[in-house]
């Protein structure tokens, strides 16, 4: 199997490099010199693929110079251009890294090397990207339907399109799922994750020795990515782990609250962000009977079942079971004056409610007690049939 990719020098695209490899691909890399702030992707890069041939696994890897050409874009990430914007990486002002048109320059080289090694080795060849949804809101260049429209275009612009196929394993995923797709094929090759993803960078604010800042957009999720899965990111930051890490979370916690304040009603916020308790009796599905599946109201994840409900006349929705990837936290609430559980979602961290152990005895005795306002009830549709 044969595959040419764009090699950033980023935790994505070293991420999926990994993945192609440990997958049987003979790999071809291009990076390309464009005058970005953080050229010391391009060091990280070629570190990477050293240490990949120093273990027995020769990729082929070619930096494509485009400083000149770029030179003429307006972009915060090409030198010469603003400073950098901080803070999180779906906000606002991180358009201002958007280098007008990049994704289509790099596609077209990426393909016409692609064409070439097709004809040259008589072989058909994927064409490697590494965007992922975390991309999507800021970037439309790496969004599904440009790289569709994209391919589309080479197609008909070109002779032997039929040996070149787009594969874009990460378009659905983010950089969370990049790093658990890693870890397993780093494992399978044999290799060290720590040392792959120390010769990475993420950052488009490093400072003169190459750290990573901690401070731009990419810095915060690839931090936050890190934390999902477990790990201390290996990269060398400015800072210690432990205060970018801190940093991150503040930040993201504040994105999410402004667009909660956004999405979700006065009680709604007052129950899953402040911590709040519906009056008994009062919320909508307290005595909800219908079939369907229970989502928490922030992030729409499924936290129960209809199956999973009974009437406990508490005044509050009782559930005697979690689904089973609900994963809901539980934690020790001594507030108003008594020692209760806690339940949270563990995706958004929005409160529920709590848990007591007077529920059904056959389920195993416990009893959720849950804030209507914190659950969005999505009904199961019943197919109609046709006399």
């Amino acid at each position: 199997m044969r595959a040419v990719m764009a090699l950033s020098g980023g935790m994505d695209s070293t991420g999926l490099l990994m993945r192609l490899l440990a997958d049987g691909f003979k790999v071809s890399c291009i990076s390309f010199e464009y005058g970005q702030k953080h050229i010391v992707e391009l060091q990280r890069a070629q570190a990477n693929i050293a240490y990949l041939n120093a273990n027995g696994y020769s990729v082929e890897h070619k930096i494509a110079d485009l400083s000149s050409a770029m030179s003429l874009f307006h972009s915060a990430l090409i030198t010469g251009g603003e400073d950098i914007p901080e803070g999180h990486y779906e906000e606002e002002q991180m358009k201002a890294t958007v280098v007008p048109n990049r994704n289509a320059i790099f596609s077209s080289i990426l393909y016409g090397y692609a064409l070439s090694v097709a004809l040259r080795e008589d072989t058909k060849v994927d064409i490697a990207l590494g965007v992922h949804s975390g991309d999507h809101e800021i970037y439309p260049d790496c969004r599904p339907e440009f790289y569709s429209a994209l391919e589309h275009a080479f197609a008909i612009g070109n002779w032997d399109s039929d040996r070149i196929s787009l594969n874009l394993p990460y378009i659905s995923g983010d950089k969370e799922s990049i790093l658990r797709d890693a870890e397993d094929a780093i494992e399978n090759l044999g290799l060290d994750f720590d040392t792959v993803f120390a010769n990475t960078n993420t950052s488009y604010n490093p400072d003169e020795w190459g750290r990573s800042s901690g401070t731009s957009g990419a810095d915060v999720e690839r931090i936050l990515a890190f934390h999902a899965v477990g790990r201390a990111d290996p990269v060398e930051y400015s800072t210690s782990w432990e205060e970018v890490l801190l940093a991150a979370l503040e930040v993201e916690a504040m994105h999410k609250n402004a667009q909660y304040l956004k999405q979700l009603s006065t009680e709604q916020y007052r129950i899953t962000r402040e911590n709040g308790t519906e009056a008994a009796f009062s919320g909508k599905y307290w005595d909800e009977e219908r079939e369907g599946d229970y989502m928490c109201i922030c992030c729409g994840h499924l936290l129960f079942t209809s199956q999973m409900k009974f009437n406990s006349n508490c005044g509050w929705p009782s559930f005697h079971s979690e689904d089973e990837n609900a994963e809901i936290r539980r934690n020790i609430d001594n507030s108003a004056g008594m020692v209760r559980t806690e339940v949270r979602c563990d995706k958004c961290n929005a409160h529920l409610g709590h848990v007591f152990d007077d529920g059904p005895e056959r389920f195993g005795g416990e009893r959720y007690c849950i804030n209507s306002a914190a659950l969005n009830l999505v009904l199961v549709r019943k197919e109609v049939k046709e006399e």
